[in-house]
């Protein structure tokens, strides 16, 4: 029996809370005084979101949070859904409502729309060239601040996964904590009498000889930093399916069919978040 694929939806309290953010920082203390001198408080209006370039569509809920915003009776009908390919031209949303209320937030519905899509669209052409290897790809911390359930959500818009969303939901042991604490073995004890049962333990290693020493303990993953291809092979030998493989550091489009075909698990991406460009779109008035 064949399972659908659960639908991508972000939590509403997070979309009304970052959408209040930003239309609080665009209309300030005296709203948008361009538009409330021209425009007819009772004016109404109908516009289309069209795609200008071909991509992943993410962040439709916040597009139309920040018209809803201004205008609760406004109409935000969709032609797409998160995670859609698009091509150029294509039409993704309508909306109709009060025409300050348009005018006003269209700037901050693009924004979120145009961002979240062009992390889904990269994120979509990573994924694209590692298929028919094994390995997944997955994001990084290197997020906009306060933007990162977003961004994270944008990635698995494009097909891809998300790493650990923070400093408190995964253990992730990097050359700095090992000099810190003296060395690998003091900072496992250490992790061991402190984090609970359920919390997975990964290790950045930079040689083999890192990475030996790090399998001599109860760990349950290992990054594989900045190691060239030749290097990460041998890594996955001596691995031998007994941890997660995480291959990361200095990942581009050009170079990551050979990292996956060398058989590590998952690979990170940073620029997934920190390099995407935004994705054309427009508001087009009828």
């Amino acid at each position: 029996m064949s399972v659908e694929p659960a639908t991508l939806e972000l939590p509403r309290f997070l979309v009304e809370r970052t959408v209040n953010m930003a239309l609080e920082e665009d209309l300030g203390q005296a709203g948008d005084i361009t538009t409330d001198a021209i425009i007819s408080a009772h004016a109404t209006a109908e516009a289309e979101i069209v795609a200008r370039k071909p991509g992943v569509i993410a962040g439709l809920d916040l597009a139309a949070a920040s018209f809803k915003a201004l205008d609760p009776d406004a109409q935000f009908v969709t032609d797409v859904a998160d995670s859609a390919k698009v091509a150029a031209a294509t039409r993704i949303a309508r909306v109709q409502g009060k025409t300050r209320a348009l005018l006003s937030a269209e700037r901050t519905a693009l924004n979120f729309l145009g961002r979240l899509s062009g992390i889904a669209t990269l994120t979509a052409a990573y994924v694209a060239a590692v298929r028919g290897t094994k390995a997944k790809i997955v994001c990084t911390r290197k997020t906009t601040p306060g933007l990162r359930a977003l961004e994270k959500y944008a990635v698995r818009a494009g097909a891809g996964s998300n790493h650990r969303f923070g400093l408190y939901d995964a253990v992730l042991v990097k050359d700095n904590h090992i000099a810190a604490a003296g060395g690998l073995a003091e900072a496992l004890t250490r992790l061991r009498a402190s984090t609970g049962h359920l919390v997975k333990i990964e290790v950045e290693v930079d040689t083999l000889d890192e990475l030996d020493e790090a399998l001599q303990f109860p760990i349950d993953a290992v990054l594989l930093d900045n190691m060239d291809v030749t290097t990460l092979k041998r890594a996955v030998e001596l691995v031998n399916g007994s941890v997660v493989t995480e291959a990361s550091g200095g990942v581009t489009l050009e170079t990551i069919r050979k990292i996956a075909e060398t058989g590590v698990d998952l690979i990170s991406v940073g620029a997934l978040t920190h390099s995407a460009p935004v994705l054309d779109l427009a508001l087009e008035w009828d």
